[in-house]
């Protein structure tokens, strides 16, 4: 049963490590469920509606880049860590591009899962009493997680939605990627902001041509406010 903190559901075929995810997160105070199985997976993110999933990549038969892929054809847009064994920049951007929130190499700290969880988790349910906010013809409402580009719904991650709710709450302020780093990862590795010009680049192609509101700062970051023209 879920706790006080919600339900994280881990995909993992490796005993010992789900062993360790369960310890550390039910200690945090999470609910834990676990599933092996990719399909098996899709089924229980559908029934239980976890807070968020984390999902190993190298699973037998239904890898979990098929899972997500999946989850978000499907328009389900629950939090997923990726967490594989491989360390490679292409990958990473993959999993990113395929919908992810944030990607863990094999071997981790199980206090880095936690950590990483917590942030997305709280960045999720922290935006709720937020207002509305607008830039040109881009909405976004924190309260029903929502995007929207004029009538267009624009299905955003939660850590896509909350990169450009922290870009709209302060319209022409120039974030630093470090700042960006912190801010929404919740981390402080900054051999990681090639991680914030990917989400950009999503954010950009999600939005269409009105993408056009983040303006990329050369040198410095990113700042959103009205197009030029």
């Amino acid at each position: 049963m879920p706790e006080d903190r919600g339900l994280v559901l881990i995909v993992e075929d490796e005993g010992s490590i789900v062993e360790l995810e369960r310890l550390y997160l039910t200690g945090a105070g999470y609910g834990v469920h676990v599933e092996t199985d990719g399909r098996r997976a899709l089924d229980a993110v559908r029934r239980l509606r976890p807070a968020a999933v984390v999902l190993d990549v190298g699973l037998p038969g239904m890898n979990g880049v098929e899972v997500c892929r999946t989850l978000r054809a499907e328009g389900d847009w629950t939090p997923v860590i990726f967490v594989t064994a491989r360390d490679d920049e292409v990958d990473r951007i993959l999993g990113i591009e395929l919908g992810a929130d944030d990607y863990i190499t094999k071997p981790f700290s199980p206090r880095e899962v936690v950590a990483r969880l917590g942030a997305i988790i709280r960045r999720t349910a922290g935006t709720a009493d937020a207002g509305v906010r607008r830039v040109g013809p881009v909405t976004l409402d924190p309260g029903r997680r929502s995007a929207s580009v004029g009538e267009r719904r624009v299905s955003l991650t939660a850590t896509e939605f909350d990169l450009l709710a922290q870009l709209m709450a302060r319209p022409e302020q120039v974030f630093a990627r470090e700042q960006l780093l912190s801010l929404v990862w919740g981390i402080a590795d900054y051999s990681s902001s090639r991680t914030v010009d990917v989400h950009v680049a999503q954010l950009r192609t999600k939005l269409g041509p009105d993408g056009a509101i983040i303006r990329t700062v050369r040198g410095v970051g990113y700042a959103v406010g009205q197009p030029d023209g």
